[in-house]
């Protein structure tokens, strides 16, 4: 039996970052679920950071310790580099692929300081999207349909993102539509 195999598997999340119009928003979904057991409705996962000043916002998707062990990290980065969201990225992706605790990680970031957005992976992957739209977890390729669809709309990048985890909690089982969202203007 493997190391996973052990555990029924954790599920679910959706978040969503959209840049458009000098906002970048990240918002997610509140639904933590194992197996096919809804756990808490209310979770949030999406936060805000202020390291040495400079806002950041992350949301994330997959094992919620783990989440929090990288958004630890990803604030000392922060600290060393104040203002070099890229710089930080880079360097926690390097930490997480080569570092042998990190690497057995199980989650995924989107971060913002509203000016850049990037998801940041466990395979050393950070990574700028096209069309000023992120998304991940479960419910992620959802969203990201939806909010590609409204981005050519009069809808501001909050409305969007809203419109997304919505149409996302109506399709996937393991996202809902009690959200966290975040903003960043600049």
């Amino acid at each position: 039996m493997s190391e996973t195999s052990q555990f029924p598997g954790w599920h679910g999340t959706t978040i969503i970052g959209v840049k458009k119009g000098g906002k970048v928003v990240i918002a997610g979904d509140g639904q933590v679920s194992i197996g096919q057991t809804v756990i808490k409705g209310t979770a949030r996962k999406v936060r805000r950071i202020s390291p040495g000043g400079h806002d950041v916002v992350c949301g994330f998707a997959g094992s919620t310790a783990d989440a929090f062990t990288l958004l630890e990290r990803l604030e000392a980065k922060l600290e060393a580099a104040p203002g070099q969201l890229a710089k930080a990225s880079v360097e926690l992706a390097k930490d997480w692929r080569m570092d042998k605790y990190l690497r057995n990680l199980e989650a995924m970031l989107i971060v913002t300081d509203g000016d850049d957005l990037f998801v940041i992976t466990g395979a050393g992957d950070v990574l700028q999207p096209e069309n000023d739209i992120a998304a991940i977890g479960s419910g992620g390729n959802f969203a990201l349909a939806a909010a590609r669809a409204l981005m050519d709309s009069k809808h501001d990048a909050e409305k969007i993102a809203r419109k997304a985890i919505k149409i996302a909690a109506e399709i996937c089982v393991y996202t809902n539509g009690n959200m966290t969202v975040e903003v960043i203007k600049k």
